[in-house]
Order: structure tokens, then C-alpha cells, then sequence
């Protein structure tokens, strides 16, 4: 008898295992349809509390429209904030076009003497590099184009879920042998629980820059410092692209060539504590997840959709563990996923039904 039990419990894992191979190879060929729908279902999941509460004052259309508008409003006010910034910082800085030709002829001065490079072979280089950065211009536009496309589909997705949201709950319950979904409000935490994982990290790595680039003396040093904060939300390539102003800041407004060097050293040991240790600790810990589960989301969600999917990666395996806590043959994986903590207790499952209720 225990060997058939085993043998079901087996067939079970095998099949899920095909079902996530096909999911995974469609999620390949479908991801331009996939990530919008995947971060509107993440949006929409974290905007429905305050749609509820104005449905009941204005109705459903007005109330979703109402905070579609409010988070546009927000995200506006940021986006003329940066900008209002930028404004700022290129007009403080005087004779910026100046300063740097004189700084990049210093360098270029000292590059020859150091590494016997002629100015000529210097220019050579640049050129090339220029050269191979223009025949990648087509895949820019392709990607600038997606970018575009995202955030048009995007609000629309959330609309539709947030109208149709009871539509979703339905076709869930008609799965279940009875009762509500227990496992909804678990999800709905775990995706509320990572949007505030992330704004966490993202004031953590925004004062860690901030004081790195105070101690160099860097101007605008705390704007510059949160903005690579918000821009880790972008795994590797966000603190990238965050280093580069106030490193090309550094370059301009100060004499020693150490100065950039150090704005590049802070960013750096702040990349590696925040994908090793602040994002996995902080984000990991808010949906119970233990840090090398994270770790491996990461770096798996990152290979099957890129930056999509390292963002999206750790939020869903989260609600792989909450929906695998409600199987009694497949709860034995939520000890690899979950923290200490999460351990201590598990929800009953009933024996008839190893599927999630709902």
C-alpha cells in the first residue's frame, strides 16, 4: 500500500514537472505578452484595497479610473522631479562643456604618457566604439518601441483585472470542491509584502549611495544617491546606469582622476550588498522566502525573461509556495522555499483535495 502511495505522490511530481516545462516554454515565446500581464496582475493586486473602498462611494469604472489617474499623477510628479533635478544640476555646474574637453585632454595627456597611446590611437578607439555602438541602434529602437508598448498595455491589464476581478475569483472557485480561497489574501500579502520589500531597498541603497558620495564631496550627492537607489530596481543594469551621471559629475568638477574612481568603488560595493545580501534579506523576508530560494529566483527569472523576469522572479515564487502549502504531497517543497520562521506553522490541507481551494 505504501508503495502505491508512492508511486501516486511520484506521478504527481512528474506531472507537475511537465506542466512547469510547458509554462516555462510558453512563458518564452509569449514574454512580450506575458510581462505586462504579469506586472499588472503585481499592480493591479496592491491597487485593488483602494479601488474597493472608493467603488463604494463612486462605483467600479469611476473608482478604478480614479486611482489609475492618482498612480499616473504619482509617477508624473516623480518623473518632473528627476527631471526638474537634472534641469538644476546642468545649470549649476558653469563652463560644463568646457570643463569637460579640459578634463577629457588632461586624461587623454595622461593615458598617453602612462600607456604610450597616441592621441590619434585614442581617437581611433573612440571611433570604433562609436562605430560598434551604432550598429546595435536597431535593437535600441526595438526595445524603445516594447518600452513604449508596456506602458500603454500595462494600465489597461490593471483596469480590466481590477473590473473583472470577480470574474477571476469565479472561475477559481469553480475549481474547488467548496468554500472561499484560502490562499487569496495569502498572495495578496506576499505581493504587498514585496512592493514594500522593494521600496525598502531601494531608501536602503539610496542612503548607502548617498553617504559614499557625501564622504567624496560629490555635488547633489543625495540626489544622486537615491536616484541609483530607484534605479536598482533595474537588477545590475539600474546601478549601472546610476553611477554614470555623478561618476561623469566627479570627472567634470574635480581635479583627481581618484575622485570618479572612488564614485565607481561606492557603487559598486553597494551593487554587491544589495544583490547578495539587501534585496534576498529584505524582500526575501517579507514573503518568508530564506535567502538562497531568492538568490535563485533571481538569477533563474533572469535567465527565462532578463530584468522582467529578476523582477518578477522572487514575488512568484512566493505564491508558488502558498499554493504548494495547500498540497499534502507537494508541501515538503515549501522547507526548501520558506524562512525559519515560516515553518512553524502550515495551513491544513484537506486529503481529498491536494489542489489549492479556489
Amino acid at each position: 500500500m505504501a508503495k502505491i502511495d508512492q508511486r501516486g505522490t511520484l506521478d504527481r511530481i512528474f506531472k507537475m514537472m511537465a506542466i512547469i516545462a510547458l509554462l516555462i516554454t510558453a512563458i518564452i515565446l509569449l514574454k512580450d505578452i506575458v510581462i505586462p500581464i504579469a506586472f499588472a496582475s503585481l499592480f493591479a493586486i496592491v491597487l485593488h484595497p483602494i479601488a474597493h473602498r472608493l467603488e463604494k462611494k463612486t462605483g467600479r469604472i469611476l473608482s478604478i479610473t480614479l486611482v489609475l489617474v492618482g498612480s499616473f499623477a504619482v509617477v508624473a510628479l516623480v518623473v518632473w522631479f528627476v527631471v526638474h533635478q537634472l534641469t538644476g544640476l546642468v545649470a549649476s555646474l558653469p563652463d560644463l562643456e568646457q570643463r569637460f574637453y579640459n578634463a577629457a585632454l588632461d586624461a587623454s595627456q595622461k593615458i598617453s604618457r602612462q600607456f604610450n597611446i597616441s592621441t590619434a590611437q585614442q581617437l581611433q578607439y573612440v571611433k570604433d566604439g562609436l562605430s560598434a555602438l551604432s550598429s546595435s541602434l536597431g535593437a535600441l529602437l526595438v526595445s524603445t518601441s516594447y518600452l513604449v508598448y508596456f506602458f500603454i498595455q500595462v494600465p489597461i491589464y490593471i483596469f480590466l483585472f481590477l473590473l473583472y476581478r470577480e470574474k477571476f475569483k469565479e472561475f477559481f472557485l469553480a475549481f474547488a470542491s467548496g468554500g472561499e480561497m484560502k490562499w487569496k489574501k495569502d498572495i495578496e500579502g506576499v505581493v504587498r509584502g514585496y512592493i514594500s520589500g522593494l521600496t525598502i531597498v531601494v531608501i536602503i541603497a539610496g542612503v548607502l549611495n548617498s553617504i559614499g558620495l557625501l564622504a567624496l564631496g560629490i555635488d547633489h550627492a543625495i540626489f544622486f544617491g537615491f536616484l541609483s537607489g530607484a534605479l536598482t530596481l533595474i537588477p545590475y543594469v539600474g546601478i549601472t546606469l546610476g553611477a554614470a551621471l555623478p561618476t561623469l559629475v566627479a570627472f567634470i568638477t574635480k581635479e583627481n582622476i581618484w575622485y570618479p574612481i572612488g564614485v565607481i568603488l561606492v557603487h559598486t560595493v553597494v551593487q554587491f550588498l544589495e544583490g547578495n545580501f539587501i534585496t534576498p534579506k529584505v524582500t526575501g523576508s517579507k514573503i518568508s522566502i530564506n535567502a538562497l530560494a531568492a538568490i535563485l529566483a533571481l538569477l533563474i527569472g533572469g535567465k527565462i525573461l532578463g530584468i522582467a523576469g529578476m523582477i518578477l522572479a522572487v514575488p512568484l515564487v512566493g505564491i508558488l509556495k502558498i499554493l504548494l502549502s495547500y498540497s499534502t504531497s507537494l508541501r515538503p517543497f515549501v522547507i526548501l522555499l520558506g524562512d525559519e520562521a515560516a515553518q512553524t506553522e502550515l495551513p491544513p490541507v484537506n486529503d481529498a483535495n491536494e489542489t489549492p481551494e479556489g
